[in-house]
């Protein structure tokens, strides 16, 4: 018999995690690597676990995520958004409580470019009077 898994993909700049939601004890594992060891902050560690708080899931699936792009707070906001779309898909019921919470929307924020005769998206060159 195939196991059951949710799974969804979360996006934040330029990070995207596609994330598996098992039924499990709560088991986190990003890349390969438990998420105390991949993330060297606790603050993104509960960055990851909101929705699962949000919920009242927690230790009720293992969550094995694939992330690639961005750095670290990148990220940990992608899987944020990707377990959130998977509990989604494991129970619509949720539907509110992650709504409420504002985790179901993308954060569409994104790196300003680089504009010609610029040094930077705004910084200008050093201006001299002489």
């Amino acid at each position: 018999m195939a196991q059951v898994q949710y799974s969804g993909t979360g996006r934040r700049k330029k990070s995207t995690a596609r994330v598996r939601l098992v039924p499990g004890t709560g088991r986190v594992v990003v890349n390969k690597r438990d998420a105390e060891d991949f993330f060297p902050y606790e603050t993104l560690r509960m960055i990851l676990k909101q929705p699962l708080a949000v919920t009242e899931t927690e230790g009720n699936y293992d969550v094995y995520v694939n992330v690639d792009g961005g750095g670290f707070t990148g990220q940990a906001g992608a899987i944020r958004h990707g377990i959130a779309r998977a509990l989604l898909q494991a129970d619509p019921e949720y539907r509110t409580p992650l709504k409420r919470a504002g985790l179901l929307t993308r954060d569409a924020r994104m790196k300003e470019r680089k504009k010609y005769g610029l040094k930077g998206a705004r910084r200008a060159p050093q201006f001299s009077k002489r």
